[in-house]
């Protein structure tokens, strides 16, 4: 009933998977009402109206990909639920899913409420926690099951850094195992550990302890060699499996390689591969510190083969791998300091939470991808693979009405003054993007308008998701 209406954006290009139109969309009680050629608001109604003639109307982003607050050597991230949720929002992501971690042999439950503390109250985005794993104990596949049954149907295990969160064969085969029973789906970050260690404690003998060692102690290969073990561990178990963060052409040829067997196989890329090279590890001094991460930038030229993978749809998911942590020191948190002197102690993790979209906004601009592939990977697909769909990642009647309008007329220069966030840097300063956010509606309320925070902040909700 138009009547009952709270809001209506008009007039705008509104984008889904499927195709764009001009379009008027209604808003009722958080959810989206109706989308088409609307005949006004009705006389007497108490809806309020937004102007969207010459924008972009697209879902709020879904980032599947965050860490926030995340413990670190006695410290944490320089960024928490709030000031990570802030930048989300200005930069048009409406949903979030953080990893929650226990602590070492600690219980998957007894993590998940510690994470749950730490955002209740203080996310202004919608939220979700995928649960980090370390080995799989009978223990731990018991609560995997718990877990699903309270809405966490996503967990995280790593073939990298050995005595820390390095999960051995046996234990991801498990854990996959498991998945395929109860509906989760198992996420691995695909790296040989125990290669990268080794080449690690040779730069270091060597004297090779400046930044941009970091790269050269974790090869394309190392990722590649991983991702294909992880995807044989998968067919072996008869699970799909969703590999974080592929930086590397050699790692979408073994994803390839699965697929053709008919492993389900799916894969996420992150800005920073599409947009930086190795190339920033040669900066002047320790500038190249901010670039720490891991799997590391790669080698100018690579980045050709994920838009390429990401325009046909071999990457499924364009998330950010958010883990900010301070450049200079700054009280007792963990700073990229840490490690002047050895590359091996730099805190591995970049910002990225508030440019994501715009980032990608920006290729659909300069025809890299079509605006109907930026809704799917930064949106969409994420919502479908992570079990929010359709609720979130959807501008269809009866989902959430996370809305976000962008100018395609403006554009937006990233800054670490204009990123909203606690970090004191920013990996694309001096960048410009053809796009800005303007308008972002966390159901049906306004977040920002005209480029600025308009609610209280904290309103984000925890979000129970789906399994397969």
């Amino acid at each position: 009933m138009t009547a009952a209406w709270d809001l209506v954006i008009k007039g705008g290009t509104v984008v889904t998977p499927s195709g764009r139109s001009v379009a008027d969309l209604a808003v009722a009680g958080g959810r989206i009402a109706a989308i088409g050629a609307l005949d006004g608001i009705p006389a007497g109604a108490k809806a309020s109206a937004v102007d969207a003639r010459g924008m972009v109307v697209v879902p709020g982003g879904v980032d599947a990909h965050t860490h926030l607050a995340m413990p670190f050597k006695g410290g944490t991230t320089a960024d928490d639920f709030a000031s990570g949720s802030r930048a989300a929002l200005l930069g048009g992501t409406t949903t979030i899913i953080d990893f929650a971690a226990p602590g070492p042999g600690g219980s998957l439950e007894k993590g998940l409420d510690a994470w749950h503390r730490k955002a209740e109250g203080e996310s202004s985005v919608d939220y979700g926690f995928h649960m980090t794993m370390v080995g799989a104990p009978e223990r731990s596949l018991r609560e995997m099951d718990r877990l699903v049954r309270q809405g966490v149907v996503s967990f995280k295990l790593f073939t990298a850094y050995p005595d820390r969160l390095m999960s051995d064969d046996g234990a991801i085969f498990k854990a996959l195992r498991r998945s395929r029973d109860n509906g989760a789906l198992v996420s691995v970050h695909a790296e040989n550990g125990p290669v990268i260690e080794a080449l690690t404690r040779e730069a270091l003998a060597a004297g090779n302890r400046a930044p941009r060692f970091h790269a050269l102690t974790r090869p394309m290969a190392a990722e590649a060699e991983a991702a294909a073990r992880i995807i044989a561990l998968a067919e072996m178990a008869g699970a799909p499996v969703y590999i974080v963060h592929v930086s590397a052409a050699a790692s979408l040829a073994e994803i390839r390689r699965g697929r053709k067997r008919g492993v389900v196989v799916l894969a996420e890329t992150c800005p920073q591969y599409l947009y930086l090279t190795a190339e920033e590890y040669e900066r002047p001094g320790f500038e190249a510190a901010g670039f720490v991460m891991s799997p590391p930038l790669r080698p100018k030229g690579n980045e050709t083969a994920l838009w390429q993978a990401l325009r046909d749809g071999e990457i499924q998911a364009v998330s950010t791998d958010h883990c900010s942590f301070f450049m200079k020191r700054h009280g007792r948190s963990p700073c990229k300091e840490d490690g002047r002197k050895d590359f091996s102690r730099i805190p591995n993790g970049a910002p990225g939470i508030g440019a994501r979209m715009l980032l990608m906004w920006d290729a659909v601009q300069k025809g890299r991808i079509t605006a109907e592939r930026f809704v799917e990977a930064t949106a969409s697909s994420p919502a479908r693979i992570f079990g929010l769909h359709p609720r979130k990642g959807n501008l269809a009647p009866g989902a959430d009405a996370d809305i976000v309008v962008i100018d395609p007329r403006k554009t937006h220069s990233f800054s670490a003054s204009n990123n909203n966030l606690n970090v004191d840097y920013e990996p694309y300063e001096g960048r410009t993007v053809h796009g800005a956010v303007r308008d972002v509606f966390l159901r049906g309320r306004p977040m920002v308008r005209h480029h600025a925070l308009v609610a209280r902040a904290g309103g984000g909700t925890f979000l129970r998701r789906i399994p397969r």
